[in-house]
C-alpha cells in the first residue's frame, strides 16, 4: 500500500468512526429526549390532577358555605318574622286595653309628688310596690322602640353569622 492509500484508509476509518460516534450520540440524545418528554407528560398530568382535585375541594367548600349561609339566613328571617308578629300582637293587646304597661314608682322619692296607693291588685306580678299605668299612646311608642331594637339585634346576629361563615 502506498502512503496515499494508507492515508485514505486512515481518513476513511476516521470518517466511519465519526459517523458511528455521531449516530451513537444521536441515539443517546433521542433516548434522553424521549425520557424527558415522558417525564414532562407525567408531571403535567400530576399537576392537572392536583389542580382538578383542588378545584373540586374549593367547589365543595363553597357549596357548603352557601348552604350554611342559606340556612342561617332562613333562621334569621324566621326570627325577624316571629319578633314582628310578637310585637304586633303586643301592640294590639295594648290598643284593645287587654294589656296595660305600668312602671314601678320609687316609694322613697318624695319629690315625685305622685300619691299612688301602695296596694296591689290581684292581677299584678310585683307585690306591695307602687305602680303607675302608662298611657296607651306612650306604651305604643315604647313597643315601637323595642321592636326597632329587636330588629337591629336580629340583623346584627345575621351579619355576625355571615362574617363567621365566610371568614373562618
Amino acid at each position: 500500500m502506498t502512503p496515499a492509500q494508507i492515508l485514505a484508509a486512515i481518513l476513511l476509518g476516521m470518517v466511519i468512526s465519526a459517523v458511528g460516534t455521531w449516530q451513537l450520540q444521536d441515539w443517546r440524545l433521542g433516548k434522553t429526549l424521549a425520557e424527558q418528554g415522558a417525564q414532562f407528560q407525567t408531571d403535567l398530568a400530576a399537576i392537572g390532577n392536583a389542580a382538578a382535585a383542588q378545584a373540586r375541594t374549593e367547589q365543595v367548600r363553597r357549596l357548603a358555605t352557601e348552604l350554611q349561609l342559606a340556612s342561617s339566613d332562613q333562621q334569621h328571617t324566621k326570627e325577624l318574622s316571629d319578633a314582628k308578629r310578637n310585637q304586633a300582637l303586643l301592640r294590639d293587646r295594648i290598643a284593645t286595653t287587654e294589656l296595660r304597661l305600668s312602671v314601678l314608682l320609687d316609694a322613697t322619692d318624695s319629690a315625685s309628688g305622685c300619691n299612688m296607693p301602695a296596694t296591689t291588685r290581684t292581677v299584678g306580678v310585683v307585690h306591695a310596690a307602687r305602680r303607675a299605668q302608662l298611657d296607651p299612646a306612650h306604651a305604643q311608642r315604647i313597643i315601637a322602640i323595642t321592636d326597632t331594637g329587636d330588629q337591629g339585634l336580629i340583623a346584627l346576629r345575621a351579619c355576625q353569622a355571615y362574617v363567621r361563615a365566610i371568614a373562618p
